[in-house]
């Protein structure tokens, strides 16, 4: 694959580097509703919607860049979860389904969030029929922006294979429990007794080879490493600018050869993280086999930002540990983000599991 941007993948880093740049990373009010408005009026939201439905007909390159610089921004937007909802809705969903959401997707009026996790930490919802619709039970833990979401693309198992639909959090049989997080990213677990779902809100299923499942868990995978990328070139940034200016001894500290060890890996890390999940999104851009691919690019991007953000606060010295100073909340993203999705060690040993099977 070429790794160059083209014209337009450059207008859309660009035009959402200004966006974001546009906005306070220290304010802690979450979600940052002037940069989601803004968001939705550049029709970035829409990014990798079809046209139809008024998305850009772009791909996932494009969101992996609009994720990237989120992340280098600290962004406090659900961009990530809300456009992978949306994502599947266009290609699972029915047409009049994709009328009924995807246009406010779109223009920023009706947000998403995925409560699908197959990284084991706990078993997925069970759906049972009720007439046309499903009862559907099941706990959902950690669920990013559930509190925020006019809807929750979950995956629930039923005795007919897997079935993806969209729950209504404030349906009844549903309770929202708010956590507390690492970088106060809003998190909740969701406890679903007895939910009645309609037939209309089943997006894919039941399906026995769980595909619209892994469709769903590979580009919201993928696209968490996208966002670490940005966390990881942010901090990146930061620390460079830091040392460049920092003196000691009559010398700026960057000149010294413990830095440039530490900076260089940090560098080279980073890079590794940009290529290896350019290289998973290329791939499901194409509906190419990717599930490697996919778990390489989280194991760097979670390996990797762990380190990257490590050796940005030690470089900063004790200004490091000042809560005033922005380098801390690279490293509180970083760790929000580093175990969602399955943890670096899960992805390594799923790498292993998958060529065993191939060997």
């Amino acid at each position: 694959m070429d790794f160059d941007l083209t014209e337009d993948q450059a207008a859309v880093r660009d035009l959402t580097t200004t966006l974001v740049a546009s906005r306070d990373a220290a304010d802690p009010i979450w979600p940052d509703a002037q940069l989601w408005s803004a968001l939705a009026e550049a029709n970035l939201l829409g990014i990798g919607l079809s046209e139809d439905v008024g998305g850009s007909g772009l791909g996932l390159i494009e969101f992996g860049l609009i994720l990237a610089e989120c992340g280098r921004g600290l962004a406090r937007v659900p961009v990530l979860h809300s456009t992978v909802a949306a994502l599947a809705i266009d290609r699972f969903g029915t047409e009049a389904q994709r009328r009924a959401w995807l246009p406010r997707a779109s223009d920023g009026s009706w947000v998403s969030t995925v409560g699908v996790d197959l990284a084991g930490r706990s078993p997925n919802p069970t759906a049972h029929r009720d007439g046309e619709g499903w009862t559907l039970d099941g706990v959902l833990p950690s669920v990013p922006w559930a509190e925020h979401a006019d809807r929750i693309l979950v995956v629930a198992d039923t005795v007919e294979g897997a079935v993806l639909m969209l729950v209504d959090p404030g349906a009844e049989g549903v309770e929202v429990i708010a956590q507390e997080t690492t970088n106060d990213e809003p998190e909740a677990t969701v406890t679903l007794a007895g939910v009645a779902v309609g037939a209309d809100d089943v997006i894919s299923g039941p399906d026995s080879d769980g595909v619209a499942v892994q469709w769903v868990w590979q580009r919201l995978v993928a696209a968490s490493a996208a966002l670490l990328l940005g966390v990881c070139e942010g901090a990146l940034r930061l620390t460079a600018s830091y040392t460049n200016e920092r003196e000691q001894f009559g010398r700026p500290i960057a000149t010294f050869q413990a830095v440039k060890v530490h900076a260089g890996n940090a560098f080279i890390d980073t890079e590794a993280i940009l290529l290896t999940t350019l290289q998973a999104l290329w791939r499901l851009d194409r509906e190419l086999p990717a599930e490697r691919e996919v778990s390489i690019a989280k194991f760097w991007a979670s390996e990797g930002s762990a380190r990257v953000t490590g050796v940005a606060q030690r470089l900063h010295g004790g200004i490091g540990v000042a809560l005033d100073y922005p380098v801390h909340r690279y490293l509180l993203w970083a760790k929000n983000t580093e175990l969602r999705l399955g943890s670096a060690q899960w992805h390594l040993s799923h790498l292993g599991a998958l060529l065993g099977r191939a060997s």
